[in-house]
């Protein structure tokens, strides 16, 4: 695992001081593996405001991945071959199949779907 990729839910969970994310974290940096958070994931949490601080201090330990055109192209073929999936799970199921990476979510059912077989999933 090249390190945990971060969805909306996964975020949601460590501002809320979830154990399952803090076991998820410290198990990447004991291994040296820097967790991913899509930038589409973080736009879905971030308000702006001070209840933001427990996420801005992880975010410094965090790769953030930018939604670029070929994660989009991906993530909109994605989306065609999966029905009723959304945009933002889409583009967060790219970045993670093309890293390799685990995907911590509150939603393993529509991650599993968007990712298919071979791929882990952590549930928050």
């Amino acid at each position: 695992m090249a390190g945990p990729t971060l969805d909306a839910g996964a975020l949601i969970a460590y501002e809320r001081e979830d154990p399952r994310v803090r076991e998820i974290l410290a198990l990447a940096f004991s291994r040296g593996a820097a967790p991913t958070v899509p930038a589409i994931a973080l736009a879905e949490v971030w308000r702006g405001d001070a209840k933001d601080a427990r996420v801005a201090r992880l975010l410094k330990a965090c790769a953030i991945e930018p939604v670029n055109e070929s994660v989009a192209r991906a993530a909109g073929r994605l989306r065609r071959e999966t029905p009723g999936a959304g945009t933002v799970d889409a583009c967060i199921a790219v970045g993670a199949r093309r890293r390799g990476d685990a995907v911590a979510t509150s939603d393993p059912d529509d991650m599993r779907r968007l990712l298919g077989q071979g791929c882990t999933i952590l549930h928050v």
